[in-house]
């Protein structure tokens, strides 16, 4: 896994456990539904990026999209290594 993307997970794990004060994640964290919320505008604002926008903006919005992707899972007690795991299984089929 990259070690940005390990650190990132890293770091929202450690909201749950120990939470900011004012932190959006913590808000998210604390409010399952509305960070699966965010997880479906995100993806909307992907796809309307990816039909009209510039790639800039598919990459922010994907970066927003991956962001809200990890807190929901954590919300869930699922790991981002789960994910992975599964789409390796998919692939070697």
């Amino acid at each position: 896994m990259n070690d940005f993307l390990s650190e990132l997970t890293a770091l929202i794990a450690q909201r749950r456990i120990t939470p900011k004060p004012g932190s959006y994640t913590n808000r998210l964290l604390d409010d399952p539904g509305k960070a699966a919320q965010k997880v479906g505008e995100e993806a909307t604002e992907v796809i309307v990026a990816a039909l009209s926008q510039s790639d800039e903006r598919v990459i922010a919005e994907m970066a927003d999209l991956i962001y809200h992707s990890l807190v929901l899972l954590e919300t869930r007690g699922v790991r981002w290594a789960d994910v992975l795991s599964e789409l390796e299984r998919r692939h070697r089929k």
